[in-house]
């Protein structure tokens, strides 16, 4: 039986154990997008994951959705995110940038005036439908506007966005990129009638609405090779006013259409209840990572959760979310039973070194 500390082959890597640290949005950057001195040390603490996936990257101006977001779109970022891949790679880790667009969850107050994102500022999503809820902004929370639907023109530049910014993740030395295709963002909008009523090639059908999806990620994997590409999905969530009534059918049809490319894994945030996970784990050929929720389906999964992943044979990688921001040596605890220290809330989301590189790994020996 599979066990969280075996070596694991992803692609060309080799992963020391089967914990991933999950990609978690952190707004550290300066307003240029570029990652802060400390976001560096905030990965190198976290090295020992089997892999680390960086939090969300806009590949492009155009799609960035929040306040303080780092992109892969400038030569400064580029810069920035060089000496973060250095300080993980000297620490022995390997990290992955998570591109994600965010689409029609952005607002003018993000895109005004930015190179490459309209001169109105407008977001870009599948059509013209306004979301529910309210964008956070230098400003504040801004109530989501009416997006502008993509025009032929929009669609091919957003995937060469996403091409670039994955080439140029490979120039900052990164080990791979993940495609972000969940929570709301745009190539989850994509999927979503609730987002998408195009009546073209790109809308419609299920094989309409997930050609998008496809279309990116071929062009990603013939951009740096396929084995360096993972896509994340998050079938039946709801955030971010999506909604999903075809998801059973669905998904299978996006898996095996982005199987067919050959990218090196599927990541999925389990949103479904264990029998849906596994008819996913059952149609995808390569690695399988999941980031399972507890059976409450409200509360992340603790590290006996991942076993019983392991188990039950629902995935090959184990991926945490916010035990990481507390815990930089997850692993070790983890493996020698010590104790979790819990996250404070109140640090996730913008602000300085406090809650963000000044959780200490544990000094104690094994229980």
């Amino acid at each position: 039986m599979a066990d969280l500390f075996d070596e694991v082959k992803l692609g060309a890597l080799t992963l020391p154990n089967r914990i991933v640290m999950a990609p978690l949005t952190r707004n550290r950057a300066d307003r240029q997008g570029v990652p802060s001195p400390l976001t560096a040390t905030y990965y190198a603490q976290r090295a020992s994951a089997g892999l680390i996936i960086s939090e969300g990257i806009q590949p492009s101006a155009a799609g960035q959705g929040f306040f303080a977001t780092p992109g892969l779109h400038t030569r400064e970022q580029i810069a920035g995110w060089r000496h973060v891949t250095d300080e993980v790679h000297t620490a022995g880790g390997r990290i992955y940038a998570q591109l994600m667009h965010a689409g029609r969850i952005s607002h003018p107050a993000l895109l005004r005036g930015r190179p490459g994102s309209g001169a109105d500022g407008i977001p870009l999503a599948p059509s013209a439908i306004r979301p529910t809820g309210a964008a956070k902004t230098y400003e504040g929370p801004r109530e989501f506007v009416t997006p502008r639907a993509m025009t032929s023109a929009d669609l091919a530049q957003t995937v060469r966005d996403f091409a670039d910014a994955a080439r140029n993740a490979m120039t900052a030395g990164f080990d791979g990129v993940e495609l972000h295709g969940g929570s709301g963002m745009l190539l989850h909008q994509f999927l979503a009638p609730s987002a998408n009523a195009r009546t073209d090639a790109h809308g419609g059908s299920i094989a309409g609405r997930i050609r998008f999806v496809a279309e990116v990620t071929e062009a990603v994997a013939e951009a740096v090779g396929a084995d360096r590409v993972g896509l994340r999905v998050s079938p039946h969530n709801t955030f971010n006013d999506i909604a999903e009534p075809d998801a059973e059918e669905l998904y299978p049809a996006l898996v095996d259409a982005v199987a067919a490319v050959g990218i090196g894994y599927l990541h999925v945030y389990e949103t479904l209840d264990r029998t849906g996970t596994r008819r996913l784990r059952d149609r995808w050929p390569t690695t399988f990572i999941l980031n399972p929720h507890a059976a409450d389906r409200r509360t992340p999964a603790s590290s006996e959760e991942a076993r019983v992943v392991l188990r039950q044979d629902a995935g090959d990688l184990i991926s945490f979310g916010r035990l990481f921001i507390s815990n930089p040596d997850l692993p070790r605890r983890v493996r020698d039973g010590l104790p979790l220290t819990e996250p404070d809330p109140t640090t996730f989301y913008g602000g300085d070194a406090h809650g963000y590189v000044d959780y200490p790994a544990h000094r104690g020996q094994p229980t």
